[in-house]
């Protein structure tokens, strides 16, 4: 009788030893990696942010800018957009706090995504801001935007002189853009460029350089016209493309005009030059009877009547 009650008892004790271990084993603190961040066990229910979101953001002036800010184990918690320059509130949840219309916070249910909006950033937009959880004490997450002028740029200049029969080449470039544009497109005039009115008009674009460049083949007068390269986030630019004939271009010919002679140098050579001195004789001599002078810009007519 008495061998089973020991070993029962053995067994008891046994137990009990190894029970007291687990117990002790469960009131030991340990961490877990999640991510970039170190968490106790203990603290994995309590709202956290995701450090791989990216926190510096650049957009172009007049296109949308967007905040992305990350929260994990929200539960009931609230996540509220704040400007850090002045503390304004901007968002709390979905609600927005702001007399801008062009700030709003963007959510879709199930998602640990909490996105401010600010549509269309202006410069003075550019700035700290903060993604903060309703956690006691607050966590906070700072987060920078950066507004820029995006603008087109045509490496020609305002102006091109192209001779008839050669190729009008116009390369436009996406200064600043923060992205990639989406499209870029060629107007000539209000009009896109039509490449089904004529043959030999080509487009080819990079959206990595930002580049984009029009070739039109075997020009003639009639392409001629206001070109413009209107990218997808960037002010356009525009240029002015003359389609000459002949062998000098106007923009030689503009250039001399330039250089034309004034009226006092034409004075200058004409006292100079041996008509001067015949209009003197002429006149000393009592002779003349009526002079007219027909003056252009680039050339002087004299002529003189005498009996």
């Amino acid at each position: 009788m008495w061998l089973p009650a020991l070993l029962y008892l053995l067994c008891h004790l046994g137990l009990s030893a190894g029970g007291t271990d687990n117990i002790e084993d469960s009131t030991v603190t340990t961490t877990v990696d999640i991510g970039n961040t170190t968490l106790p066990t203990e603290s994995i229910g309590q709202p956290y942010f995701d450090n791989s979101t990216k926190r510096e953001y650049t957009a172009a002036v007049g296109q949308p800018a967007y905040l992305h800010c990350r929260v994990k184990n929200l539960a009931d918690r609230a996540v509220s957009w704040i400007r850090k320059r002045d503390l304004h509130i901007l968002t709390v949840g979905v609600h927005t706090y702001s007399s801008d219309a062009r700030f709003a916070a963007l959510h879709t249910d199930g998602s640990d995504e909490w996105t401010l909006r600010v549509a269309p950033a202006q410069p003075r937009d550019s700035g700290a801001y903060e993604c903060q959880v309703s956690t006691e004490p607050k966590i906070s997450l700072s987060f920078r935007l950066t507004v820029v002028v995006s603008k087109a740029e045509i490496l020609s200049g305002p102006e091109l002189f192209v001779r008839a029969g050669s190729d009008i080449n116009l390369t436009c470039i996406a200064r600043h853009a923060p992205d990639p544009p989406s499209f870029i497109y060629w107007y000539r005039g209000s009009n896109v460029v039509n490449y089904a009115q004529r043959g030999g008009i080509s487009v080819e674009t990079e959206q990595r350089t930002r580049t984009s460049r029009l070739l039109i083949a075997r020009a003639s007068p009639r392409d001629s016209g206001n070109y413009t390269c209107a990218p997808s986030s960037s002010d356009s630019a525009s240029v002015v493309v003359h389609v000459v004939s002949g062998e000098r271009p106007a923009a030689m010919q503009s250039d001399a005009t330039k250089l034309a002679p004034s009226i006092p140098l034409l004075i200058l050579l004409f006292i100079k030059s041996r008509t001067f001195y015949a209009f003197l004789d002429m006149l000393w001599r009592g002779r003349l009877q009526n002079i007219s002078i027909k003056c252009q810009w680039n050339n002087c007519i004299r002529r003189f009547v005498t009996r």
